[in-house]
């Protein structure tokens, strides 16, 4: 029984079983299901790598998508804020009477900004701007 005793010391995690005869084969076999355990547990961590990979990949082509949108809603804004620049430029050009505009901070009790926007945005025609103020 030599034999049987080095499987004993091979299957020697459960020890109950060395008492039955079939304990040295039920140790044989539990190695054997162990061994043809292993390549599956790689597989499937392969597969979850994939996975996690995968996800990654697609979370960074939405990141990116999201970039070239702020970039293009970012060159909406600035476009937007240049025209807005020009159009005070134009208005700031526009020659305004300090009476046309004193007239439409009483008229229309507003501020003196507003008052001299609307005048601007009129050219400088007081009766227009308190048209459309009025309006």
């Amino acid at each position: 029984g030599g034999g049987g005793g080095g499987m004993a010391a091979e299957g020697d995690v459960e020890l109950e079983l060395e008492t039955e005869p079939n304990g040295s084969g039920g140790g044989g076999d539990g190695a054997g299901g162990r061994a043809a355990e292993k390549p599956r547990k790689h597989d499937s961590g392969a597969a979850d790598l994939e996975r996690v990979t995968d996800y990654a990949e697609e979370k960074e082509i939405q990141s990116s998508n999201l970039e070239t949108a702020m970039s293009v809603i970012g060159d909406r804004r600035s476009r937007e804020q240049k025209a807005k620049q020009e159009r005070e430029k134009e208005l700031a050009k526009v020659t305004i009477k300090k009476e046309d505009l004193e007239l439409i901070m009483t008229e229309m009790e507003i501020s003196r900004a507003a008052a001299e926007r609307s005048l601007r945005e009129h050219m400088g025609n007081v009766v227009e701007a308190l048209i459309t103020l009025t309006n």
